[in-house]
């Protein structure tokens, strides 16, 4: 009788893709059903249903409910502060960069829903799980950073004011995109009008660049900018 052939061992480069992948569904599963349920709804059945796998799978790269809250969390702050770093605002002319930054703030609120919904939820929790995360301050002191160089450059061109606050800055260009998003459902029923209609966003986001250029040069701003939602 023919014995049968050994199984093959599974190649560490492999076995480590597989755990990457797993541990990347089980992020947006838990990304998903925390976005939808809140941290008190949210059952890890639901997530390890969602990301097709087990429950043991689950608890063994992540521990337990709070642990992958923690990490839904943490990814969510490192891929904005990635897009941020990604536009390069160093590199451009100081009204260049705030309009490019107060842009991509409003589109990342528009196009990641989830992103408006953790961040209301955990607000709703008094910041229970951000309050005993130091890495997620750690992801935003560059930013900070980076618009204090900025608002420097503008002030030296005789652009920008001299007396800006980089973190109130940032906390209006957020505002101004983070309340139209998710209070959209709502507004459009006050003004009776589809504020999720192309043309209305493309409104808002230029109303939102507007503002913050008038709040930061020292003439006003052209009435229109020139860049459109793609």
């Amino acid at each position: 009788m023919a014995r049968a052939a050994p199984a093959q061992a599974v190649p560490p480069r492999t076995r480590r893709r597989d755990a990457d992948a797993t541990k990347s569904d089980i992020l947006a599963a838990g990304r998903a059903e925390f976005a939808d349920k809140g941290f008190g709804g949210a059952r890890i059945d639901a997530i390890a249903t969602r990301a097709n796998v087990n429950k043991r799978m689950l608890y063994h790269y992540f521990g337990d409910k709070d642990a992958l809250y923690r990490a839904v969390l943490t990814e969510a702050y490192r891929e904005i502060r990635a897009g941020e770093k990604a536009l390069s605002l160093d590199c451009s002319e100081p009204v260049e960069a705030v309009e490019r930054l107060v842009r991509f703030t409003f589109r990342h609120f528009l196009e990641n829903p989830w992103f408006i919904a953790l961040l209301t939820n955990e607000n709703l929790m008094r910041a229970r799980y951000i309050k005993s995360m130091p890495e997620i301050s750690g992801l935003h002191s560059p930013l900070v950073d980076q618009l204090r160089t900025l608002i420097e450059r503008g002030a030296e061109k005789g652009l920008f004011r001299r007396d800006i606050d980089p973190v109130q800055l940032y906390i209006s260009i957020a505002a101004l995109g983070y309340f139209y998003v998710s209070n959209c459902a709502t507004l459009s029923v006050i003004f009776q009008t589809d504020l999720r209609a192309r043309d209305r966003i493309a409104t808002r986001e230029d109303h939102c660049v507007q503002m913050v250029l008038d709040h930061l040069l020292t003439r006003p701003a052209p009435k229109e900018p020139t860049a459109k939602l793609s």
